[in-house]
């Protein structure tokens, strides 16, 4: 896209963190201006995280115009709020080809730029990984400032109260930005905490309080009463004006809530809290979608877009009397609520992903029996364990990526004790633009190691509704359902049929060659083999839909009168489903050949779903010339 330079007169002279240091306070206002115009024209037109970063326009600027950047640290929880912070370091121009293969990274990543200190694409991790810098920054007797930034929806993951909880029993010099975007800030409280923060961070108030500490000390006795006495003075000072004791109690020193749009107080209150020593935790309150009225009143629906945003007016429908086919995700969705309402013991579990995930509609049907425990994968799955170990049919909805934290717990809490849970995969296989963080390509693999585990795929919308209902109620213990990002193949049926465990369904019938596909790949076997019937093969397709257990009378069966054998998955092949077909012919001792095609032993870039897997040669033309390689000489034509 063609770039308007003259609608950014100061952000375009704005090179590097350097230049901007260079600028005098008063013109950071209109930076913030054209940074946050900015933003909203590219993503508008390109797509991309849009909410978050609007919000964290002021923060970003204000954070590089106080820290010394790159020597500094700045440590991002997740990255989806990180577009200010590329734009301000070299990356402006390059905006427009975010998430586009080739294009700049939609996260944080430090092979891109110096300032991506840390790379994340999973939220609740910048606290521990800041207090790794910072804890390195000591043995190594260096010296720079290491500042956290953690929003409000990362702190309900685990792992950040963990990684505060450790700084501070460290009491390492560290800084944790809290982004707060839950509530608005009430102009009143906001100024009585303004003033309380100007005082309770000034130098001159913290040089008295350590001479007060230091004086203490010559009187043993007396001292430990007026040290008590101050800290409970100062503490519930700050627990009237305040929110902050929960952050005391861990060790943190609080400042806030202050406003985070204002970029001049942001600059005054990180430069009084720069030097101040021990874990200081600075909360600021800001506005999703901050400057863009409809990313404001609907932070969900504009948290991230698509190409589909006409500025400052609303989001485009297309109008079509054809029905719309759904989403993968809205299929599960609907199909949870017709379960729901026929069954009052099915709960359904989400971490944060209510939309995502296609619960919302059924939180508001079923607002007691469907539970957002919030960005805690592992409490989520040990959770639903809990709620089937009482005879609850429980239905945890986890996209792919995200599950993987909660490996542990699916192994201790579920598969160990045999629990009847039952995992909906949403995102599994290739996701797209958000790249390598969030590509649901490991699932099959780490979930087909677990004993006890059913693993499974659906080769269309109607097999997903199908095998959630044959999960619920046939199949014994923990069951997998994986299922990928995007549209469905066509409108599912108004029904639900039983699916008998471990089979799988035999779609074409040939011979001497049999393609075994898993989920949406099946759909592109089909298409391959009007390739290769072209060249005069005739291969068997099998819907492999369950990788765990596998059907091995079907296989056997296969096995007597086909030679070649391929399976297809979008999935890691390192112990994948071709791992485990190949771990069924050793057993055997059969020697047919096996190809196996999948995802590679690397992690696989951003860019649309198609563009993937064409790379990846798992399109249909890239699936038919690896197997014409394969049988090359069966059928006479150089290998290619």
């Amino acid at each position: 896209m063609e770039i308007e330079k003259g609608k950014y007169k100061l952000l375009f002279q704005v090179d590097s963190p350097e230049e901007l240091r260079k600028l005098p306070q008063k013109l950071l206002p209109q930076l913030c201006t054209e940074l946050r115009n900015y933003i909203i024209d590219v993503i508008t037109k390109v797509g991309g995280h849009f909410g978050p970063n609007l919000g964290a326009v002021e923060l970003t600027v204000a954070l590089h115009y106080v820290f010394d950047t790159p020597k500094d640290k700045i440590v991002f929880d997740t990255g989806h709020q990180g577009y200010p912070h590329k734009v301000l370091t070299g990356r402006r121009d390059l905006l427009p080809t975010i998430r586009k293969k080739g294009g700049i990274s939609g996260f944080l990543k430090p092979s891109e730029s110096e300032y991506d200190v840390y790379g994340a694409g999973h939220a609740s991790t910048s606290i521990s990984a800041a207090l790794g810098f910072a804890t390195a920054r000591d043995l190594l007797k260096e010296d720079y400032k290491v500042v956290a930034v953690i929003g409000d929806g990362a702190l309900t993951g685990g792992l950040a109260f963990e990684g505060m909880n450790n700084c501070g029993f460290q009491k390492r010099d560290i800084i944790v930005v809290f982004n707060d975007n839950g509530i608005s800030i009430d102009p009143n409280v906001s100024a009585i905490s303004t003033y309380f923060n100007e005082i309770f961070s000034s130098r001159t108030i913290n040089t008295v309080r350590e001479t007060i500490w230091k004086a203490t000390d010559k009187f043993p006795h007396f001292g430990d009463r007026l040290k008590e006495f101050l800290s409970r003075l100062e503490g519930g000072l700050k627990s009237i004006m305040t929110p902050g004791m929960l952050f005391e109690a861990l060790g943190f020193n609080y400042f806030g809530p202050i406003n985070g749009h204002n970029v001049h107080k942001l600059v005054k209150m990180l430069r009084q809290i720069k030097e101040l020593k021990g874990p200081i935790l600075l909360h600021i309150m800001t506005e999703k979608g901050k400057g863009y009225p409809p990313a404001a009143n609907d932070y969900t629906k504009l948290h991230a877009i698509s190409k589909t945003i006409e500025k400052e007016t609303k989001v485009i429908e297309k109008i079509d009397i054809q029905p719309q086919i759904p989403s993968y995700s809205d299929v599960f969705g609907d199909a949870v609520i017709e379960l729901m309402e026929k069954d009052e013991k099915i709960v359904a579990i989400s971490a944060a992903m209510l939309t995502g995930t296609g619960l919302l509609k059924a939180s508001q049907l079923f607002p007691t029996r469907v539970f957002d425990v919030g960005i805690a994968e592992g409490h989520a799955v040990t959770y639903a364990c809990g709620l089937a170990a009482k005879g609850i049919l429980p239905i945890c909805a986890i996209y792919s990526t995200f599950l993987q934290r909660a490996f542990d717990h699916i192994i201790h809490d579920c598969a160990l004790q045999n629990l009847h849970v039952v995992f909906a995969l949403d995102r599994a296989g290739l996701v797209g633009e958000d790249g390598p963080t969030h590509h649901g390509t490991f699932d099959l693999a780490y979930l087909r190691l677990i004993p006890n585990m059913i693993v499974s795929a659906p080769k269309n919308e109607q097999e997903l509704r199908n095998l959630l209902y044959s999960s619920l109620y046939y199949y014994p213990g923990p069951v997998a359902i994986r299922y990928p990002r995007g549209k469905a193949f066509g409108i599912p049926e108004n029904k639900f049929e039983y699916i008998p465990l471990g089979s799988w369904e035999e779609i074409l019938t040939g011979k001497d060659l049999a393609l075994l596909a898993v989920g949406k790949m099946v759909s592109r076997a089909l298409q391959a083999c009007e390739i290769l019937e072209q060249y005069g093969l005739e291969p068997t397709v099998i819907n492999s839909r369950f990788v765990k257990p596998l059907d091995e009378p079907l296989l056997t069966k296969i096995l007597s009168n086909h030679n070649y054998l391929v399976t297809i998955e979008e999935g890691t092949l390192l112990g994948g489903f071709g791992s485990a077909v190949s771990e069924f012919l050793t057993r055997q001792r059969h020697k047919a050949k096996l190809l196996m095609l999948g995802i590679p032993d690397k992690f696989i870039g951003h860019g649309t779903q198609d563009e993937l897997l064409t790379e990846l040669g798992l399109d249909p033309k890239g699936i038919a010339n690896s197997v014409l390689s394969f049988v090359a000489e069966k059928v006479n034509i150089p290998a290619k």
